[in-house]
């Protein structure tokens, strides 16, 4: 994660609590144009901001044919993703914006590279920060596979200050773009929470716990409780976990055992997807193994 030292990712807060769904892909590459607006300077909708395949790769930790291919998809879906604000004046009443995140999108075949621009009514909640915005390190959540354990984490950096959060279960499925999905809350929990609170602790500068709330006899609120202050532990190259080491005669897909894959799947990720991911996964760490060898 070198290549992201000192880049930032900075929201509104209205942008952290607006309702939208991006897939992994996606939301890395908003987060990786975000981290290059440059706030001294006048920001207009005609900047034009840039991800090459190899930033990609970096930022995903995947092989640089499969960031190609990343970048090309995104290029096909991000244009029609939408979000919905909720503002919340001081005089008047509160106001439901829902808008584009982006104005156009091009992907450059000659460069290997993604290129676009922010929608114009984006921009106040990129640049406007005077007062109410989150921020945090692009390299916090570059490591993370599901894009909801990148969106809890911005919830709680928001809170950064009292190391506390809690919210309704509703809301929280508004803000993930999953309103009608998961409705019992032990699959809600299963699928979403549990994993989310895990990738955190595994990979960005913060320990989480939680615990469900009820009213009278249902579940309705999450309280969320972290501290900032530990560094997460890498493990060694090419070296598994131990609940990694497959037994004998086990089905495999793609080379990589079936109960791997059940472990480390991610939510929505399918057995293929997994597999995939892992495979691209070992192939880098083979690389850099290489590489460090012929140093």
């Amino acid at each position: 994660m070198q290549a992201l030292e000192g880049q930032n990712v900075v929201k509104s807060n209205a942008l952290i609590e607006a309702s939208y769904r991006l897939n992994l892909r996606e939301q890395r590459i908003i987060l990786a144009c975000i981290a290059q607006v440059d706030r001294s300077q006048p920001i207009t909708d005609e900047i034009q901001y840039l991800i090459t395949a190899r930033r990609f790769a970096d930022l995903s930790d995947s092989i640089i044919d499969g960031a190609y291919k990343e970048l090309k998809l995104a290029a096909e879906s991000l244009f029609d993703r939408r979000l919905t604000v909720y503002e919340q004046p001081n005089t008047g009443q509160p106001r439901k914006i829902t808008m584009r995140w982006i104005q156009s999108i091009e992907y450059k075949d000659g460069e290997g590279a993604l290129a676009l621009r922010f929608g114009k009514d984006i921009l106040p909640y990129l640049t406007e920060l005077t007062r109410r915005f989150t921020k945090y390190a692009l390299s916090d959540v570059a490591s993370m596979n599901s894009p909801h354990a990148i969106r809890l984490y911005e919830l709680l950096m928001q809170w950064r200050d009292t190391g506390k959060r809690v919210v309704s279960i509703d809301w929280m499925r508004q803000c993930l773009g999953i309103e009608g999905k998961y409705p019992a809350f032990k699959d809600f929990r299963r699928y979403v929470i549990e994993p989310s609170v895990k990738q955190i602790n595994e990979h960005a500068p913060i320990t989480v716990k939680w615990e469900p709330q009820k009213t009278g006899r249902k579940v309705t609120h999450l309280a969320f409780s972290f501290t900032v202050d530990k560094p997460k532990a890498v493990p060694a190259p090419g070296k598994p976990a131990d609940e990694d080491k497959p037994t004998s005669n086990e089905k495999r897909l793609r080379g990589i055992p079936m109960s791997v894959i059940e472990k480390r799947a991610n939510p929505g990720e399918s057995y293929d997807e997994c597999a995939a991911r892992l495979v691209a996964e070992r192939e880098r760490v083979k690389r850099l193994k290489e590489k460090g060898a012929t140093a």
